[in-house]
């Protein structure tokens, strides 16, 4: 039934400040448009970037003037129950998930939230609601880092920081998708099993200080090749990967 409800439950502020401000209420639902989907929520993310927008810090630093009560939250999923007519990308009963940074019509603390169409997309097979929830935040970011920042092309070579971390892992996955070779530098034992398991082409610890891998992991074939016939001067080359001339590097310090 593609009908709005009048009336829904938020966690709100009713001014920025601390954890304290939230407060449950109920409030009214948010109206749709005609290119808006209507989700009811049933996972909302919460990332660390959340405090800083409860405090004002993004109205302050953007300029905005935002209208109270205001709900937080910048991600989620759930299920279409309404739709704007001119919506063709996702049907009613369609579980979905969402990007809304900053959203104009309200976040994502709350039982439904209103969201331009081309951000709704439908969850794919093997991703949980939960999973999907959370997706957006990290997966934006990195990618953007990938493709706008550094315009990463198939087969060259990408250095990540922080790769264990809520972005850095979206990083290498997207980073072997798009024909990338991955060098990882992980937090931890456990951040280094965890990103081997993503098929990064070699991964070290960050952790405690410095570190140092063998460029052979990494570099090209036709360069090791090259390499073994030119001896001391093709494994220099290759370990100048290392050094960042043959290398993209992304910085994502996300790590504990």
């Amino acid at each position: 039934m593609n009908k709005s409800p009048d009336k829904m439950k938020a966690v709100v502020l009713q001014r920025f400040g601390g954890p304290e401000e939230l407060r449950l209420k109920q409030i009214a639902a948010p109206k749709i448009g005609p290119e808006d989907v209507l989700i009811r929520l049933a996972y909302a993310g919460v990332g660390e970037w959340d405090a800083f927008e409860r405090q004002g810090g993004y109205a302050e630093m953007l300029g905005l003037k935002p209208k109270f009560p205001y709900i937080l939250g910048s991600e989620g999923s759930g299920t279409v129950v309404a739709r704007g007519e001119k919506v063709l990308n996702v049907n009613l009963g369609d579980l979905v998930y969402a990007p809304g940074f900053l959203n104009p019509k309200g976040g994502f603390y709350a039982e439904y939230v209103a969201v331009e169409s081309p951000y709704v997309s439908r969850i794919p097979d093997g991703l949980t609601k939960q999973e999907a929830a959370v997706i957006s935040g990290a997966g934006i970011t990195a990618l953007r880092g990938l493709e706008d920042v550094l315009k990463l092309q198939p087969s060259e070579s990408v250095m990540i920081f922080g790769a264990s971390g809520g972005v850095g892992h979206m990083a290498v996955q997207l980073a072997k998708s798009l024909g990338a070779r991955v060098f990882a530098i992980a937090s931890g034992e456990d951040g280094v099993a965890m990103v081997k398991k993503l098929g990064c082409d070699a991964v070290v610890n960050g952790r405690g200080g410095g570190y140092h891998f063998d460029g052979n992991e990494i570099c090209p074939r036709w360069l090791r090749r090259w390499s073994v016939h030119r001896s001391r001067r093709g494994r220099e080359s290759c370990n100048r990967l290392y050094s960042g001339r043959w290398t993209r590097r992304l910085s994502l310090w996300d790590t504990p």
